[in-house]
């Protein structure tokens, strides 16, 4: 504590971000601020504190600070230092759902529409939707109704054959050379139109093709144009007619009882309510600083809106400059008094406190089964530190072919999917798992200590599939490579016996431990990741060799339809015209491969 004393009195008054470390060296808390000194004091004075910010500062070992230029640059660099780090006293959107968006790729001559989750610069981007709108249905009520594109072909200047979407009227065969890019462009704008909320005369058009597949007596298709009417429906009446047509904004409020907290948004677009979402949060900021953190990396993955509606606490002027840095569009940031928009905060408001109230119990269970049992664990294995990035591995193969590890990666407790990595065995003949281990290791452990250890960090605490004869094969390699401050453990699936460095003796957990039934889950995750990987590449393998009995598919075309379908299954399942659409294939060679699989499986 002297040393922090020391370090608190040379503290600037620049702006910048502040790390706090526990007492192993972990970042457990990134901050920015304004005045470097005035901020960081703050932790260390005596007045009274919320409770999750007294527990952070209780577990502060040491701390450093980076100056910036400006308040900005702090802002940035807190969010690049939260992503890195995950510290554990900071908000982290863990559980963000990644909702559905309609891409259109407007930078095309000749646009496609498409489902997505991933959101990239030089596309538009409409949604999110939720709250029982389903994506698909809108989707296809764009292709029924305004005939563009849902494909991933590319267009160039030779034509190419018109697929099923255009004879069932689907589409208007851009790829075919058979509509003009000015008369394409004019159907793209009406669709976007109609995604924005103008609704347009697609109900019409709706109606009257269920009338004429129904006197045709084509009832599946006057069925669907049934279903597309209803979600068109639905779609309206979420429509706020207190709203202007042409409001975009996202509501974020933020609720806190001083321990957990919630963070609610609305989504409004073209003045209809598309849903909510409310995300459980812990921090040890003040209410204005984490909602403006939660800002930060939501937007970071979903599109910014012409409009936040925010509580007053948010910092709007910092945050509205640090979009405008990063290049964002022009966002409106509303504190509304009174009115419709006061009336959508409180919405919002109530959302996050009900969830708060009725989620305390499911927060706190969630703590149990993570940090908790990650403390436990190392109480009862007698670990030499915290267990806060754990890693699991496991081999998965058949009779010693396509033999594949897995690495999944836990941090406090709960799945790091970002960090996961596969293996592919190179070294190792036939069905050999200690080895296979043992070469996956090496491999891992030979990134400790150079350039690639901050794409790697060092684990706390590794665990293996298996028992004592897994555990002792990976132990070779520690020692080989001299490695002392990772802790190594095995589970043996069997009994769920936990095998340590220390003693002969397993230890035996009680079913009902949360320590256990959280090494259970990293444990049947890892062997999850390395069954999906192994069964990836055995079927593509699989599929390789009966491509190649087929004359007339060579090494371009084979290459092209394993990128295409992936697997015996997918090309089983296959229509003729879906596997005639890949580069290269065309009719003739289509049905003759339908006819070799037909034939042969």
């Amino acid at each position: 504590m002297n040393e922090i004393r020391e370090k608190l009195k040379l503290l600037p008054e620049n702006p910048g971000v502040y790390v706090m470390l526990d007492a192993d060296g972990n970042v457990i808390y990134v901050g920015k601020a304004r005045v470097l000194k005035n901020r960081v004091r703050q932790y260390f004075h005596s007045s009274p504190k919320p409770e999750k910010v007294a527990q952070m500062v209780a577990n502060i070992a040491d701390f450093y600070y980076i100056i910036t230029n400006s308040e900005i640059d702090a802002l940035s660099l807190e969010n690049n230092l939260i992503k890195k780090y995950k510290p554990k006293y900071n908000i982290l959107l863990k559980d963000d759902k990644t909702y559905p968006y309609i891409k259109v790729t407007v930078g095309e001559k000749y646009p496609a529409f498409s489902l997505t989750r991933k959101l990239k610069k030089g596309s538009k981007y409409f949604g999110p939707y939720m709250g029982g709108v389903r994506v698909k249905d809108v989707l296809e009520i764009v292709n029924m109704a305004f005939g563009v594109r849902i494909c991933s072909t590319a267009i160039g200047d030779k034509p190419k054959k018109p697929c099923l979407n255009y004879h069932i009227h689907r589409c208007s065969g851009p790829c075919a050379h058979l509509i003009s890019a000015e008369e394409y462009g004019g159907r793209v704008k009406a669709a976007m139109r109609f995604l924005a909320g103008e609704g347009g005369n697609v109900e019409e058009l709706l109606r009257g093709r269920m009338a004429a597949f129904a006197d045709a007596e084509e009832f599946e298709a006057a069925l669907d144009c049934r279903n597309k009417l209803e979600m068109l429906s639905k779609i309206s009446l979420k429509r706020i007619t207190s709203l202007n047509r042409a409001v975009d904004a996202d509501v974020l409020a933020y609720v806190s009882n001083n321990l957990y907290a919630a963070v609610n948004v609305l989504i409004v677009r073209g003045g209809i309510m598309q849903g909510a979402s409310t995300f459980a949060v812990e921090n040890a900021s003040a209410d204005g600083e984490a909602l403006t953190s939660f800002a930060v990396q939501y937007y970071s993955r979903h599109p910014v809106p012409a409009e936040l509606i925010v509580q007053e606490c948010f910092e709007s002027a910092l945050v509205e400059e640090y979009f405008q840095s990063r290049g964002e569009r022009a966002v409106e940031i509303t504190v509304p008094k009174q009115g419709i928009r006061r009336r959508l905060l409180e919405m919002a408001e109530k959302n996050a406190a009900e969830y708060l109230e009725k989620s305390i119990d499911k927060i706190r269970h969630k703590e149990d089964m993570t940090v908790n049992a990650c403390r436990r664990l190392q109480e009862l294995l007698a670990l030499t530190r915290y267990p806060r990035r754990m890693e699991c591995y496991d081999i998965s193969n058949i009779s010693g072919v396509d033999k594949v590890g897995s690495m999944v990666v836990f941090i406090d407790g709960e799945a790091d999917r970002q960090s996961y990595r596969r293996f592919r065995v190179k070294t190792v003949e036939g069905a050999n798992d200690f080895a296979s281990l043992q070469e996956v290791l090496s491999r891992r452990l030979a990134k400790l200590g150079t350039e690639e250890e901050e794409r790697f960090p060092k684990p706390d605490l590794i665990i293996i599939d298996g028992g004592k004869g897994q555990l002792s094969a990976v132990k070779e390699i520690f020692d080989e490579r001299g490695v002392t401050s990772i802790d190594l453990i095995s589970l043996a699936k069997r009994e769920e016996e936990v095998f340590t460095l220390h003693s002969r003796d397993s230890v035996v957990l009680d079913k009902r431990d949360y320590c256990l039934h959280m090494l259970q889950r990293i444990r049947d995750e890892a062997h999850r990741f390395a069954v999906t990987f192994f069964r990836n590449i055995h079927s593509k393998r699989s599929l390789t060799s009966l491509l190649t009995e087929i004359p007339g598919v060579g090494k371009i075309k084979r290459r092209a339809l394993i990128d295409a379908f992936g697997s015996i299954d997918r090309m089983m399942r296959a229509s003729r015209e879906e596997i005639a659409a890949v580069a290269g294939i065309g009719d003739s060679l289509a049905a003759a491969i339908k006819q070799y699989f037909e034939e042969q499986l």
